[in-house]
C-alpha cells in the first residue's frame, strides 16, 4: 500500500480525470490508484495516513449525490461515515472542481463542506491554495484568504489546469516532505 489514499466524488466524470493525473504525477511509489468514494468502506479510507479529496461543486453549492441529481451515490451519502471516524495525525489535501462563471456565488462551496468535516474529524488539511486567477463572488472554500485546496475550473480555465496540477503536486510534495 503507497501512503497515499485518493479518494474522489464525481458526476460527469471530470473529477476522476484529474484525481488519475493527480496519481499519475505523484506515482505509484507515494500514491494509490484513486478510487470512487461510492466504492469504498470507511475503513479503506482511514487506513491511510496521508488523503488526497476531491470533489464537484454542483448546482448551487452541493457536494455530488442524489439529491444533486447524480446518477451514483457520492460524498453526499458518504459524509455520514466521518461522524465515527477520527482523522487526528492524518494529513488531508483537498481538490474541488467548480465553475466560478455560471456560479460565483458558491464557487467550490462543496470543497469547503469537505474541509470543514475532516477538520471536524482531527484532520491536519494541507495544500491551500491561492485565489488569484479567479473571478468569484464569494466560496465556502476560502479560509484566510486562500482556497483550502486545490480549485480547477475546467469550464472557464481548462488551459490552466495542468500547470495548476503540477505546481499543487510540487507543493505538496515540499509541505509533506515526500
Amino acid at each position: 500500500m503507497a501512503q497515499i489514499g485518493i479518494f474522489f466524488g464525481t458526476d460527469t466524470g471530470s473529477t476522476r480525470k484529474v484525481a488519475k493525473q493527480l496519481q499519475k504525477l505523484l506515482g505509484d511509489e507515494l500514491a494509490d490508484k484513486p478510487l470512487n468514494i461510492n466504492r469504498v468502506e470507511a475503513e479503506t479510507l482511514a487506513g491511510y495516513d496521508i488523503l488526497i479529496l476531491g470533489t464537484p461543486t454542483l448546482g448551487e453549492g452541493q457536494l455530488p449525490g442524489l439529491s444533486a441529481e447524480c446518477q451514483e451515490e457520492s460524498w453526499e451519502e458518504f459524509m455520514p461515515n466521518f461522524d465515527a471516524m477520527d482523522l487526528a495525525g492524518k494529513k488531508v489535501a483537498l481538490f474541488g472542481l467548480g465553475d466560478q462563471v455560471n456560479y460565483p456565488d458558491e464557487f467550490v462551496d462543496g470543497l469547503g463542506e469537505l474541509y470543514d468535516t475532516v477538520v471536524e474529524c482531527g484532520a491536519e488539511v494541507v495544500g491551500s491554495w491561492p485565489v488569484d486567477g479567479y473571478d468569484f463572488n464569494q466560496s465556502a472554500a476560502v479560509v484566510d484568504d486562500r482556497f483550502v485546496g486545490l480549485v480547477l475550473d475546467k469550464d472557464n480555465q481548462a488551459s490552466l489546469t495542468d500547470d495548476r496540477l503540477g505546481t499543487w503536486v510540487a507543493q505538496l510534495k515540499a509541505e509533506l516532505g515526500l
